[in-house]
């Protein structure tokens, strides 16, 4: 699966983790650093280096208010959300075609379902 992810991701020049990220923070605009770790389900650690590699290839900004920083997408990362977009159906497309139908709609329920129950 990571496989098929990284080619479906390759337009993006970014790996599918980074992309959630970008589309976690174009939902949110001015997100902190600790909520993207709750949603994102990851440690806050993993948010700075993804954040420190989105900033530098102008994808997002952070403003500094006080003891908190705001993470926001440039405009260059807001035009990146449909090919993000279109990244995910091909994924779909790749593993639907691996899989079949049946099998990847299992497979998309179970994703869902465990995602809701580790919030």
């Amino acid at each position: 699966m990571g496989r098929l992810a990284d080619e479906s991701f390759g337009p993006t020049a970014l790996s599918p983790s980074h992309a959630i990220l970008l589309t976690t923070i174009n939902e949110n605009p001015g997100i902190g650093p600790n909520e993207l770790s709750k949603i994102l389900q990851i440690a806050p650690s993993t948010v700075t280096r993804f954040v420190d590699v989105l900033e530098k290839r102008g994808l997002i900004y952070r403003e500094i208010e006080g003891k908190l920083s705001k993470i926001y997408n440039t405009e260059k990362g807001i035009n990146l959300q449909p090919v993000i977009k279109s990244c995910w159906d091909s994924l779909y497309e790749s593993y639907t075609e691996k899989l079949g139908e049946r099998l990847s709609g299992v497979l998309n329920d179970l994703v869902k379902e465990s995602s809701k129950k580790l919030e």
